[in-house]
Formats: C-alpha cells, structure tokens, sequence
C-alpha cells in the first residue's frame, strides 16, 4: 500500500446541493436509475436558476452540483442556461459542478465557466446499450474527454462498479481507459439495487469484489481516487468504506460516522463540506 496520506471525506449536503435543471423529467429511463435519483435534487423555477444561486450563496452555501435529466439529445441542457451559470460566476464566489451528458464543441461556450465537469463513464459498448439503452459506444465518451481535457476543462470521470447488473468487469478496462488522460481526480462508485427499477431485485456487488477494483485504480492511478456518494448503506457501507480507507484512497464521501471516528486513528483526516470532485 502507498504511504498513507491526508483522506479527505466529503459531505456535500450540508453546503453543496444537487440542483436539476430538468425537474424530475428525463428523456431516458435507464435500468439503474429510471428518474428516482432526480427525485431528490433541488428544483430551481424555470428562467430562475441565476436567482437560486444568488440565494444560495447568500443562505451561506459555498457551492452546487448542476445537474438534471437528459433530453432527447442526451444532453443535460445546462447549455440553455448558458448567460445564467455565467453571470452565477461573475456574481458569486459559487464553485459550480457540472453533471453532463453527450456534450459536443458548442458547450464549451459555458462549460469553460465551471469549476468542473462530472462524466458518467463506460468502458463497455454492451454495458452502455443494456444500461443506458442510447446507441452510443465508449469512442462518444473518449470524443467527449478529448473535447474537454484539450480545452483545458478540469474533468472528473465517475465509475459506477457493479453497473452491469451487479456484474464487475468492464470497470478495469475503463480505469486503464482513463489512465492516458490528464484526470487528477476518478470517482469511483458502486451500483445501489434501487427501487422501482429494473435493477431493484439485484444482488448488490460484492465488498470485496468491489474492493478489488478499487485497489486496482489505486494501483494504477496517478491521481486521487475518490470513493463517490452512490454506494450501498448499511452493514455494506461500513465494511466497504473501511477497505477503501486502507487501500489508500484520497477522497471519501458520506462515510458512517464510526468510520469518520476509524479513520482519524489511522490516517489524517480533514472534512470537506463540498462535492467530492471539488
């Protein structure tokens, strides 16, 4: 194991919301999430997200994750709120997180004013199909990571371990993807068998499973890994948090507070109310 340094465990929540542009709407019903994880974002009035951050900076927030469902051209259309998040950055010291889809060169007339950019990736054309049910394949994400990274846009590209209908594989070969681009930061995380999707009856990745892929980006990676918000709770949670901790992670997120109290007898820790990537 590497030497151990400072974990920085993240608690978003408490100053760092998620913000979805499109409500509860999306133009996909993937077989993971099917629109619940929209559910739980907060909802700006349509034309008002400029207003809502003014609040929220005022409310004592220091940032927010923009975010939302995918329309019909499998973007997240923070592009029609362009002048917004432009003038949210010029009238506020708010650190902004950009959750996107498919975006192409025409978004990098407003992606430059983001702190960064959050990427859902695959490294599997099948896995993209049966999941995301979209006719794209792994070289639409490299175009995406190539369009950002070439222009200088901080990126931080989120695996979800277990996507596959619990199934692990594909994630190695999305880490060894991953490893020829400029990324300081890779989120890793693990599929929650979530209710009212096709995935509900899954069987949940294994911990030690997961725990192997984990190891193995942290073996390969230059960067720091972060361990991201969605995992499984519970008995999971704490069995899983505490391997990664050892495996010498950078960055956990919403960790069990006896793990909080743990990891300060092992390692230096520090609490970040942010988003993980930030």
């Amino acid at each position: 194991m590497r030497e151990r340094k400072k974990l920085k465990i993240y608690i978003p929540g408490i100053k760092f919301p998620s913000v979805s542009v499109t409500g509860s709407a999306c133009a996909l019903n993937c077989a993971h999430c099917g629109r619940h994880y929209l559910q739980g974002m907060r909802r700006p009035t349509a034309g008002g997200l400029l207003e809502y951050c003014l609040n929220l900076e005022r409310e004592g927030y220091t940032g927010c994750l923009l975010s939302g469902g995918m329309d019909p051209r499998l973007k997240v259309p923070l592009d029609r709120h362009a002048e917004e998040i432009k003038e949210v950055k010029r009238r506020t010291g708010l650190k902004l997180n950009a959750h996107v889809g498919f975006i192409d060169e025409s978004d990098l007339e407003w992606v430059k004013y983001v702190d960064a950019v959050s990427l859902d990736f695959v490294g599997s054309d099948d896995v993209i199909k049966r999941v995301y049910k979209i006719n794209r394949t792994v070289e639409d994400y490299l175009r995406i990571l190539d369009l950002l990274t070439g222009a200088g846009v901080r990126v931080a590209p989120h695996i979800t371990i277990g996507l596959d209908f619990g199934r692990i594989g594909w994630e190695y070969r999305a880490i060894n993807i991953l490893l020829q681009y400029p990324i300081d930061v890779l989120v890793l995380d693990v599929l929650i068998p979530t209710k009212g999707t096709e995935m509900e009856n899954v069987p949940k990745p294994g911990v030690e499973e997961s725990l192997n892929v984990v190891r193995y980006a942290r073996e390969k990676f230059e960067g720091e890994i972060s361990i991201g918000c969605m995992r499984p709770t519970g008995g999971w949670r704490l069995d899983f948090d505490r391997g990664a901790v050892l495996a010498g992670v950078d960055r956990l997120t919403n960790p069990p507070r006896r793990i909080v109290e743990w990891a300060k007898k092992v390692r230096d820790v520090e609490i970040i109310y942010e988003c993980c990537v930030m």
